[in-house]
């Protein structure tokens, strides 16, 4: 059984043959799925599948906590099933790849207090942005040229 499906059944959240394709479909390392890329892959597992389907399965799953709803390259939102582990976000200014870091300190210490404008600030999320080996390779040959 997938960790996800592991998580949502904690909320005493019904899998149906639906909702566990699509649980399964976030599973793995750096998974940062579009609503559509989720209803392509999880199609090819289960056809009759529907779109309402599948957004209404990612909203309950974001309202659950169990799944992260991004909107960090300006892009279409990116659903994260890594909700569960503190983490931050490279993200790839020329293709989109979006990758999960993890932060040595707690960023949350690298706020200078006069500027925390009298702010309790209880968690940080910070957005990384580059060029992945891909596009920066593309990059230096199309300046080659």
């Amino acid at each position: 059984m997938s960790d996800l499906v592991t998580r949502l059944r904690r909320h005493n959240w019904r899998i149906t043959p639906q909702r566990r394709v699509i649980a399964e479909t976030l599973e793995g390392s750096h998974v940062h799925f579009t609503a559509e890329q989720i209803l392509e892959r999880a199609v090819e597992r289960m056809p009759e599948l529907s779109r309402a389907t599948v957004y209404n399965t990612l909203n309950e799953m974001v309202a659950l906590g169990e799944v992260l709803e991004l909107t960090l390259d300006g892009r279409s939102k990116r659903y994260d099933p890594n909700a569960d582990h503190e983490h931050h976000h490279l993200i790839c200014e020329g293709c989109g790849l979006m990758k999960d870091v993890h932060a040595m300190a707690d960023p949350v210490d690298w706020l200078p207090g006069d500027e925390r404008h009298g702010f309790s600030v209880t968690r940080a999320s910070i957005t990384y942005r580059g060029l992945c080996p891909e596009c920066r390779t593309a990059a230096a040959e199309g300046a080659q040229a």
